[in-house]
This record gives structure tokens, sequence and C-alpha cells, in this order.
């Protein structure tokens, strides 16, 4: 029975990771559109590195997704 609340309790302290990925992508986006808005002349040349920290937040969010499951199932 306590096994089970503690994968209960791992899980969700996993998913924390999620909010925080969708606070990322925000702030991400937030502040390319800022120094776009500032020098629109170097915004293309930026458009990379947002696409870069797009995936890897996005990424960080669906790795904590994953070890919830794993450990809500696989343990």
């Amino acid at each position: 029975m306590e096994a089970d609340a503690a994968k209960l309790i791992g899980a969700g302290i996993a998913c924390i990771g999620m909010g925080g990925a969708g606070v990322g992508v925000g702030v991400i986006f937030g502040n390319y559109l800022s120094g776009a808005l500032r020098n629109p002349a170097a915004a293309a040349s930026q458009f990379g590195n947002l696409i870069f920290g797009f995936a890897v937040t996005e990424a960080l969010g669906i790795f904590s997704l994953v070890i919830a499951f794993l450990l809500l199932y696989a343990v």
C-alpha cells in the first residue's frame, strides 16, 4: 500500500518538469519577439536558436512525462 502511494508521489513530482517546459517555451518565444522588435535585422539570424531552444525545452517536458509513466507502470 505504501509502495503505491510512493509511486504516485514520485510521478507527481516528475510531472513538475512538464509545467516548467510550458513556462520555458513562453519565455523563449517572448524573448525572441522582444529581441526581434528591437532589432528586426538580426531576427532571421536568431531563428535557428529559437527552434533549438524550443526543441530542447519540449524534450525536457516529454522526458519528465516518460519518467512519470515509468514510475507508475514499470516499477
